[in-house]
Formats: structure tokens, sequence, C-alpha cells
């Protein structure tokens, strides 16, 4: 989302009771409880959220704090999960053809987690919560009972190399968050993305720009990435969370190229790569801020385009964000896919949404609904979307996706029931 990933409204009115496990407990805004539950404390993960997480605390966070992973072991759910399979086979596209199937091929939602305490600049917390079993029976859940079919799986660079800038995989981290694509490839998922949450940045510095990591050391993370996942084709790799105010989107272009590049020379050459833009990789701005023709420039080893696709996000409250529980009129989101939607086509691309949602509001649930709508009708361009999220929020999470109840016993947020599922579900 525009400011975060874990920026949320400003709760209205103040509560008496301490915020439940993984609930909000302060921020700019805030007027709500800022003490925890039991066993939890209040870890801000920046200026706009703080978040209750497991442990007694332990002061404030440096932006390069070494990395500490809670699990999710305190969790409600306590089923044992469902073994399936591990299917391979590849989660290919084709170029964009003239006319639409009227129905998109990935539906899912975002099982957040990994990616706690990234701020919009870059700079880490170390505040990971390990989704564990918990993201396992969710996601076990989304493809069984709601018949969704792609999960996205957000993770910080920080996280994956234990803060150390051009290291190599921490052997204990990175197993952590390979259980969890594990656990995604085993529930019958069609697509799983590897998602980098840096906002195209280390500690505040633009990758790619002086003083900030080079395009090595970006291209040296996703080349280990890759000889991981090589052989699961069903894994995609999306390149970086929301790039913003990036100095020159064509320099960007040039370090998207060296991942992409890297993915490929690692034996990488089936998975999906998803391309994202410069400010915050909205839809409605892709075309007008020059992040297409930019990004269109980006060529596999053999100078092909396959497998490429434009990573987008858009938020259905006044100014996109994903801050406000109430949303606007679907006319004007609708307008900026229509753009880009004529965009690809001219140019044989294909974009996915691997950010949207809003509240149980009905606003929001009209307005999301209107924009999943209009990506089914364009599925020739539209591959699908992941709703923002499920996975460790709390359940009254403003842009929560989590089920309540406990595995075996779920019931979806009206977001999922009505638009998420219910939109991909209705063909």
């Amino acid at each position: 989302m525009k400011y975060s990933t874990f920026v949320v409204a400003a709760a209205a009115g103040s509560a008496a009771a301490s915020s439940s496990a993984y609930g909000q407990c302060g921020g700019n805004g805030w007027t709500g409880a800022t003490d925890c539950v039991s066993g939890y404390h209040c870890a801000v993960q920046n200026d706009w959220y703080s978040q209750c997480i497991p442990g007694a605390g332990s002061g404030a966070s440096s932006a390069a704090a070494t990395t500490k992973v809670v699990t999710s072991a305190q969790a409600a759910s306590t089923q044992a999960p469902s073994k399936a399979p591990v299917s391979t086979s590849a989660a290919s596209t084709s170029k964009a053809a003239s006319a639409s199937s009227g129905k998109v091929k990935y539906a899912g939602v975002n099982i957040a987690g990994f990616d706690f305490g990234m701020d919009t600049n870059g700079a880490s917390s170390g505040s990971y919560v390990d989704p564990g079993t918990t993201g396992q029976n969710q996601m076990n859940h989304f493809v069984k009972d709601d018949k969704l079919n792609a999960f996205r799986l957000p993770v910080g660079w920080q996280y994956l190399v234990n803060s150390k800038l051009g290291g190599n995989l921490d052997t204990t981290f990175f197993a952590k968050y390979d259980q969890q694509m594990t656990y995604c490839l085993n529930s019958g998922a069609a697509l799983c993305i590897l998602d980098l949450h840096n906002y195209a940045r280390w500690n505040g510095q633009i990758v790619g720009t002086s003083g900030g990591p080079t395009n090595a050391q970006f291209a040296s993370i996703w080349s280990q990435l890759a000889a991981k996942y090589k052989s699961q084709p069903k894994v995609a790799f999306a390149i970086m969370n929301e790039p913003h105010d990036l100095q020159d989107i064509n320099a960007w272009g040039t370090t998207v190229q060296a991942a992409v590049t890297a993915i490929r020379q690692a034996g990488a050459t089936q998975n999906m790569i998803l391309l994202p833009g410069n400010d915050w990789t909205h839809a409605a701005n892709f075309v007008d801020n020059g992040s297409a023709a930019a990004l269109n420039k980006i060529t596999n080893l053999d100078g092909s385009k396959t497998n490429l696709v434009f990573d987008v996000h858009q938020y259905s409250d006044s100014d996109g964000s994903g801050t406000s529980s109430t949303c606007v009129s679907s006319s004007s989101n609708i307008a900026g896919f229509t753009k880009l939607a004529s965009w690809l086509r001219t140019n044989g691309r294909q974009a996915m949404l691997t950010e949207a949602g809003g509240s149980n509001d009905q606003s929001c649930l009209t307005a999301v609904c209107d924009v999943l709508n209009y990506l089914m009708t364009n599925s020739d361009v539209y591959l699908g979307w992941t709703g923002w999220s499920a996975g460790m929020f709390a359940t009254d999470y403003v842009l929560s996706e989590v089920p309540t109840g406990s595995a075996g016993s779920y019931k979806d947020q009206a977001i999922v029931t009505k638009c998420i599922a219910g939109v991909f579900n209705s063909k």
C-alpha cells in the first residue's frame, strides 16, 4: 500500500481493553488501546502502525537490527494440516490475446508475516512473524473452501540475509520462509509469489543509486532465490514491492533487468517474474509515469518477454493508499485499469494485481468487487489478483482478509466472500 504494508486508518473512538494478538496498538492518529494482551508487546512498525507481537519486547529497534523471528505457535489455529503432493506444472503466461475468456487465471490473497517490521524506506525493525502452520491452514482453507489458487508471500530482504547486504541466504531464516513456500505449493495453489518487500530500498537507500545497494547486490539475492526455486515453476518472483519516489525510471529499469538476467541465468527459465513500476506501482499511474515504457524494454536472455508480467497495485480509497475504511466510487479506479488495459493490448503485454483490498464497509465491497469484475472482463491482459491481506494480521485490521475461527471452521471476511473469492467464482 502507499504508506506501508502496515498502514491502517485511525480507529473511531477509543478502547479501554488491551489490543488483541497481532492487533494495532499505535501509530499516527491511532486512538485505540496502546497496550497488548498478556504475552504480547507493542512493537513500532513505522510512524503509522504499531502492532502487538509475541514476547516481552526489547526497547526501540534499529533500522539494521539483527533478524529475529516470532513463530505462530501461539495462534488459535492448531488443526493438523492436510498433506497434498507438490505439483510441478508450469504457471506460464502467454502473449495477450485480442479477446477475453471472461475469467482471470489466478485469484488469492497475501499471507503476511515475514514482511512485518518493514518500513517504506526499506529499513527493518526485525519484527518478523513466521506464519507457520497458521499460514498453512489459511492457504489450505482458501484453496479447498474458496477455490482460490494464488498466494503472495511477502518477505523482507534483511530477513533473508540476516541484515547482511550482499550476503548469502541465511540458512536458518530462509528455511523458515521456504517452509511457508512449501506449504503454499502443497496447498494445491497454481501460483506462489515470492515478494521482496523493500520498496526498492535497503535502509533508506534506493537500489542502483549512489550510496544504495548496487545492482550486483540486488542481482545476487535474486540469483540465490532463483537457484532455490528453479525446479518449482509455480513459484513466481515479484522483483520488489512498491517502489516509490524513484529518481530515474529508466535507471530502475536497468536495475530490474539485472535481477531478471540473474534469475534466468540461475536456471529459473520457466518461472513468472513480476515487474514493478514507480509510484507504489499504482495501476492508475503505470502508463503516465513512464513505468510501462521503461519495463517494456526488459527481456529474457534470448530477447523474449515470455513470463515477464507487470506487477500493479490499486486500493479503492480516495487516494489509493489502502489507509481508509471507506472507499470511493469504482469509476475512477476502473478508469486507470482501462488506460492500462489499452496499453497492454497495444504492446502485447499482461499485468497482475498483487495488492488490492478494502474494509468490509459496503462502499469498499462495491468498489473492490467492481474493479475485480473489470479484471475478469479483461482477462486477456489481466492475469488475476491477490488481495491484501491474510496471514498474521488481526481479524479486526481494517484491510484484514484473515478468516475468523480456527482451521476446519474458518469464516471468511465479507471482502473475501463477496469480492476476492466471490468474483473469481462467479464464472
